[in-house]
């Protein structure tokens, strides 16, 4: 396990550097862009200050102080601000959303014990899709098409995603004390990219695959109270990896949202087949009571 895990921290090394030049080279040509939104859903957006990584734009703030010397969490459904949805449709809106919320839990298990909805903690997370571009599905269909062009040699060469009718993804979140004060707070905006997004046959392709990368950073500021930009990647634990192959979550809570895909979806993601196909999404009793908890 501890080579899987060097061989996660040395891939992700590489594909950010790799990234990072080709976008530069292409003068950003095969990245799509997100918008920085401000729609009233947090506390407040007073103290936000601007904290980009390679490929995300963000404005953020955090107490460092109380975030690390709190121990527990409850992570209150995602949901889509407005009319924003109306790109995708409801059943898609449900999958993206658990998916959010899905990676959120495993990605703070990595320190807090999580709770259910229903349940006070030290810290509750509240996040709200604010922004999603579709993905053009003849678009992503026709870079699988380019993509399987054997080479010169008669072998398969790794091509670039075509720069067109990629999907974005803007979310504002925040982390809120036992009295509701804001103790975090992200807009964290990103679109796909032609290098590391694979086409997708589907309009939530794109979203569905960002909604993992947002998890990720804004767990990562809960966690160690830092942005998460600007720094070398952390290796995952054993007990994520596991969780991100389909297994077992480290906490029960995190049952709630489903299993990972796992290897069917790489697999399904490497061929190009709509997430809708592969993720079961939560189970229907998780649903009901996590969307009765939401409504206290």
């Amino acid at each position: 396990m501890d080579d899987i895990q060097r061989l996660v921290r040395s891939r992700r090394s590489l594909t950010v550097t790799h990234l990072a030049t080709l976008c530069a080279a292409l003068g950003l040509s095969g990245c799509a862009t997100a918008p920085i939104t401000q729609s009233g859903a947090l506390a407040s957006y007073r103290t936000l200050e601007e904290s980009n990584g390679l490929l995300a734009k963000s404005v953020l703030n955090v107490n460092k102080d109380n975030v690390l010397a709190a121990a527990t969490v409850r992570i209150m459904p995602t949901t889509f601000a407005g009319d924003v949805g109306a790109v995708l449709s409801e059943p898609q809106q449900r999958l993206v959303a658990n998916a959010v919320d899905r990676a959120l839990c495993l990605d703070l298990s990595e320190r807090f014990t999580v709770v259910p909805p229903n349940e006070r903690a030290d810290l509750t997370t509240r996040t709200f899709i604010t922004q999603a571009a579709a993905t053009d599905p003849v678009a992503a269909g026709a870079s699988k098409v380019v993509s399987a062009v054997p080479g010169a040699l008669g072998v398969p060469v790794p091509v670039p995603r075509l720069p067109i009718g990629l999907g974005s993804l803007t979310i504002e979140a925040e982390a809120v004390d036992r009295r509701g004060r804001q103790q975090a707070a992200m807009v964290w905006a990103r679109g796909a990219n032609s290098f590391t997004n694979s086409p997708v046959i589907s309009q939530a392709g794109d979203a569905y695959d960002l909604a993992g990368s947002f998890s990720a950073d804004f767990s990562e500021l809960l966690v160690t109270g830092e942005t998460p930009f600007g720094k070398p990647p952390k290796i995952p634990s054993i007990d994520r990896i596991g969780a991100a192959l389909g297994g077992k979550p480290k906490n029960p809570a995190c049952e709630a949202y489903g299993r990972d895909p796992g290897l069917i979806g790489m697999l399904a993601n490497h061929l190009g087949a709509p997430p809708e196909w592969v993720d079961k999404g939560a189970p229907a009793d998780a649903q009901a009571s996590t969307q009765m908890a939401a409504k206290r």
